[in-house]
């Protein structure tokens, strides 16, 4: 039985968040939270609450034995970027694109 959880609009980009999801992609919920708490990335924090999030779902549901979740499927992708504008030489403008990320994250039982 799965148990799934979503954070989405999320002020990260998706790239950055690839690299934290590519480490607990596979591992048991407790394992990959504990992994998480550690990290010193912006990204890890926000992937362990909706791992946590994900846990709190599946808690709810009685034929679900929390303490064998593992990580199934965790993905990440793009949500809407906001375009800001820099102001450069000569009267010209560079564009900041300020990317957003979409965390789905999907546990099973072993």
């Amino acid at each position: 039985m799965e148990s799934k959880a979503v954070a989405r609009f999320i002020r990260i980009s998706p790239q950055k968040a690839r690299l934290v999801a590519d480490v607990v992609r596979g591992l048991d919920a407790d394992k990959a939270i504990t992994t998480l708490r550690f990290m010193p990335k912006k990204g890890a924090q926000i992937i362990r609450k909706v791992i946590e999030s994900a846990v709190a779902n599946a808690s709810q549901s009685q034929e679900i034995d929390v303490d064998t979740l593992f990580v199934k499927k965790i993905y990440i992708d793009g949500g809407p970027t906001l375009k800001r504008i820099r102001p450069r030489a000569m009267g010209r403008a560079g564009r900041i694109l300020k990317r957003t990320s979409h965390i789905t994250v999907v546990l099973d039982e072993q």
